[in-house]
């Protein structure tokens, strides 16, 4: 078993989408990004990568990239799950924290735990999503952007006892 760590952070400007876990949020300001600048499947991917010892989203899925312009990050997290399986990897679970003062998000964070849960081949009870701010202090409490930390647990595909 080996675990990973992610941190991710899009800055928020209007006229863009807000995208988390693959959900459009109804929101003033949405994310910048090359992608869909889906800061909380970015973080998964880091930390999915970082457990396996794969390097980070930027080696695999360079911004820039044509191929990658306003893809959903929810097609980059299958790639990375194919990628983890052709290792000998498979996910065991995932715990994301989305860091941000607006807009609030409870009532979008199943359909956000239903979308990394398929998209990973995994069951909904082992994919946590939690929605915090940061007390109106630095970036995201100025509403700048918004931050997620991921924290992913792999295991090899022999592995029987998770």
């Amino acid at each position: 078993m080996r675990v990973g760590i992610g941190y991710d952070v899009h800055r928020l400007s209007p006229g863009h989408r807000l995208v988390l876990g693959g959900v459009e949020v109804s929101s003033p300001q949405g994310l910048i990004g090359w992608s869909d600048a889906d800061v909380l499947t970015h973080a998964v991917i880091d930390a999915l990568l970082g457990a396996a010892s794969l390097g980070d989203i930027g080696i695999h899925f360079p911004p820039g990239d044509p191929q990658y312009k306003d893809i959903s990050s929810l097609v980059l997290l299958s790639g990375v799950k194919d990628t983890l399986g052709e290792k000998g990897w498979r996910v065991a679970n995932i715990d994301a924290t989305i860091v941000a003062e607006q807009p609030r998000l409870k009532d979008h964070i199943v359909d956000m735990r239903q979308n990394l849960s398929r998209t990973l081949g995994i069951g909904l009870d082992l994919v946590s999503v939690k929605a915090s701010t940061s007390e109106q202090l630095g970036f995201t409490g100025r509403g700048e952007g918004i931050a997620v930390w991921a924290v992913a647990a792999i295991a090899g595909e022999k592995d029987e006892g998770i």
